[in-house]
């Protein structure tokens, strides 16, 4: 029988397993440089990862991209260069360090855990999975990925990108999330006891560089040979998804309130849900339709203007519209909930990024709220 002949499963069984050494060789020559990595001449020359720097990228890098994360980690490590000046650092410092970097569970996360290393580890992270599941906001991917890539244990990490490379791999059409045992299970079969930590980030970085989502890189993959997908020319359509859900929309009010004398009226948010522990404007629930209640959590009775624009985002599961209400308060005010900011206090760089959305509006409608010097960053949440 002509190789022609032949259907495609039985193809795949001639075909040559894939392997993590052919995946480490193009390691060494391509992995990308970042901040918190120690790549293989690094390493071949005897330096080793810190783990308070992978675990603060891993953690940083949940549902956020590289591009976005750099500065961000760079300006921690800057500022807090271990895990025990993380872990003595105030609270609102760390929660406006992360301002805009979004998911906000996780910066608090972040001090949880940082102040169990110190004080139950002695400043330490533990070495084996099982015991970094124990500490606060680490869950079975970051265990995994610290063990690996920060003290070499054979543990198998995966993340968007490694599904997307053993879904084409193996030519797998079960469609995400019902897939994840099934890629995980292969991705376990391939990592290697020899530099697992070298080989994780290998295969991320084979994910995100050319087994991209769009338009794969196949003729200068390391994997070229053995990957089911590129033989059947399915590649382009893997992973499959379920499709999701459409977002449902809600709605709220921002009431931003700026006294004669310059301060601002903020409120700090409850510890737990959405945003929680930031500082932001008073305002209402967020509901699922429009409700104009001008006594829904108004912070004051007073004459409120209501801007012509809405401030809009989007976070995980909903996009919100907000209505923004401005107000000038006189200096012997008593205002039912928040606090007042001197403006020389203020710093609109702390507030999550919807309500510096909701500010910018302020500041572009109203003579009360002048411009600032620099424009402000936004990004999803």
């Amino acid at each position: 029988m002509g190789a022609s002949q032949l259907t495609k499963r039985e193809r795949s069984r001639l075909r040559e397993p894939p392997n993590s050494d052919a995946l480490l060789m193009w390691y060494d020559r391509h992995a990308r440089e970042m901040p918190w990595r120690v790549g293989p001449a690094q390493r071949r020359d005897g330096q080793q990862p810190d783990p308070y720097r992978i675990w603060l990228s891993e953690v940083m890098l949940q549902q956020t991209t590289v591009a976005a994360v750099k500065a961000y980690f760079l300006h921690f490590t800057s500022r807090w260069p271990t895990i025990t000046a993380l872990a003595a650092a105030k609270d609102e410092d760390v929660m406006g360090a992360w301002a805009g970097l979004g998911y906000y569970a996780r910066a608090r996360n972040l001090l949880k855990c940082a102040r169990a290393v110190v004080t139950d580890h002695d400043g330490i992270f533990p070495t084996s999975r099982e015991a970094l599941l124990s500490l606060p906001g680490v869950g079975p991917y970051t265990a995994s990925a610290i063990a690996s890539i920060a003290f070499d244990q054979p543990e198998t990490v995966v993340d968007g990108n490694v599904e997307r490379v053993m879904a084409r791999l193996y030519d797998i059409h079960t469609p995400l999330p019902t897939a994840k045992l099934e890629l995980t299970r292969q991705a376990t079969g391939l990592t290697p006891r020899k530099r697992p930590g070298d080989y994780a980030q290998a295969v991320m970085d084979l994910g995100a560089t050319l087994c991209t989502p769009r338009s794969p890189a196949c003729g200068i993959c390391p994997w070229q040979t053995p990957c089911v997908a590129r033989s059947n020319g399915t590649q382009a359509e893997l992973p499959k998804k379920i499709p999701k859900k459409p977002k449902p929309t809600r709605y709220g009010i921002a009431y931003i309130a700026r006294r004669t004398d310059g301060a601002y009226l903020l409120e700090r948010r409850p510890d737990k849900g959405l945003l929680g522990g930031m500082l932001g404007w008073p305002g209402s629930e967020w509901r699922s339709d429009w409700i104009d209640a001008p006594t829904d959590r108004c912070p004051i009775a007073t004459d409120w203007t209501a801007l012509a624009n809405e401030a809009h985002h989007t976070f995980t599961h909903f996009h919100l519209r907000l209505m923004v209400k401005t107000a000038l308060l006189p200096l012997d005010c008593q205002p039912a909930c928040g606090h007042f900011v001197l403006a020389a206090d203020f710093r609109p760089s702390v507030l999550p990024t919807v309500m510096r959305k909701a500010f910018d509006l302020a500041q572009t409608s109203q003579e009360d709220f002048p411009l600032p010097a620099k424009p402000l960053p936004y990004s999803i949440e």
